[in-house]
C-alpha cells in the first residue's frame, strides 16, 4: 500500500535566460528579497548561507544582465552605506513570483493529467541507467534456486519472456534479491550467439530467444545483429563477419539468439 509520502510528484525550477546565461531563478530572487529586507549584501548572504563573494558575484550578474539595474549600492552614512532594490528590482521580484505561482499550478495540473507519475518515474529511472553492455532488460524476479555457491535466478521480462541468470549467493544477499523484486538483466553483445534453424537442436545454453532480424551493421571484422524476440524486446549480438555471411542473415529473416545464464549480470536500482 502506497502512502502519500511515497508518491512521486512533479517539480521544476523556473529560470530566465539571456545570452545563454541563467539570469534569474528562484535562488537569485530569494537573494534579492533578502537584500531588500536586510539592506545589506553581506547580511543577506549570511542569512542564506552564502559566502559574501558568491552573493556579490550574483548581484553583479543580475545587474549586468538586466535591462536596468535591480540592486543599488548606497555609499556613505553610518556603516559605510548599504544595498537596496531599485524600483525595477522590486518590480522584477513581484513579476517573478506571479510567474512562479503559475508555473507551480501548471505542474500540479500536469501531474493530475498524467495520473500515474510513479510509473513515469520508474520508466525515466530505467532509461537513465548507463552501462557499456548493449543489452539491458528490465524484469521481475519470479524464482530463486539456491545452490551451495551459486544461485539460479529466473526473471520475466516484458511480453512474458523468461530469462535465466546464474550469480553467486553473495551477490543475491548484496543485491537483496527475492521473488517479486524488479531487476535489470545485462548481457554483453559479444556474449550473445546467433543461430538459425536451432529449434530442434539441443543446446546447454539456458537462454534461447528466437525472432526477426531487425538490423545488421557490417564491419570488416565484426557484424552487429539485432533480433526482435517479441514484446518489443530486442537482443543485440556482435559476431564475426564470416559467421554472419555463413548464416545468410538479412533484415527480416528468422534468427535465434543464445547466451549462457552465467553471462547475465543482474542489477537493481
Amino acid at each position: 500500500m502506497k502512502t502519500d509520502a511515497m508518491k512521486v510528484g512533479l517539480a521544476g525550477n523556473l529560470w530566465f535566460n539571456r545570452a545563454e546565461n541563467k539570469f534569474l531563478g528562484s535562488d537569485r530572487i530569494d537573494l534579492l528579497e533578502k537584500i531588500d529586507e536586510l539592506g545589506s549584501i553581506s547580511k543577506a548572504a549570511r542569512a542564506m548561507g552564502l559566502c559574501y563573494k558568491t552573493a556579490w558575484d550574483l548581484v553583479n550578474l543580475v545587474n549586468n544582465m538586466a535591462e536596468r539595474p535591480l540592486v543599488d549600492r548606497l555609499t556613505g552614512g553610518k556603516g559605510g552605506g548599504g544595498t537596496r532594490l531599485t524600483a525595477e528590482g522590486k518590480n522584477v521580484v513581484t513579476r517573478f513570483k506571479i510567474i512562479e505561482e503559475e508555473h507551480r499550478k501548471f505542474l500540479e495540473n500536469l501531474g493530475d493529467r498524467l495520473d500515474d507519475t510513479d510509473r513515469l518515474f520508474r520508466f525515466l529511472k530505467r532509461i537513465s541507467l548507463k552501462v557499456s553492455a548493449r543489452n539491458t532488460f528490465i524484469g521481475t524476479i519470479t524464482e530463486l534456486a539456491m545452490g551451495a555457491v551459486n544461485s539460479e535466478i529466473r526473471m520475466t521480462l516484458k511480453g512474458g519472456i523468461a530469462l535465466t541468470a546464474v550469480i553467486t549467493n553473495g551477490a543475491i544477499d548484496n543485491l537483496g534479491l527475492k521473488p517479486g523484486i524488479e531487476a535489470y538483466a545485462i548481457i554483453k553483445a559479444s556474449s550473445v550467439l546467433i543461430g538459425t534453424d536451432v529449434h530442434d537442436v539441443k543446446v546447454s545454453t539456458r537462454n534461447v530467444f528466437c525472432g526477426t532480424v531487425t538490423k545488421i551493421i557490417d564491419g570488416p571484422v565484426s557484424t552487429e545483429v539485432a533480433v526482435e524476440i517479441g514484446g518489443g524486446t530486442t537482443v543485440t549480438a556482435v559476431i564475426t563477419h564470416d559467421s554472419a555471411n555463413r548464416l545468410g542473415l538479412k533484415v527480416g529473416s528468422h534468427a535465434c539468439t543464445l547466451f549462457e545464464a552465467s553471462s547475465v549480470i543482474i542489477g537493481v536500482s
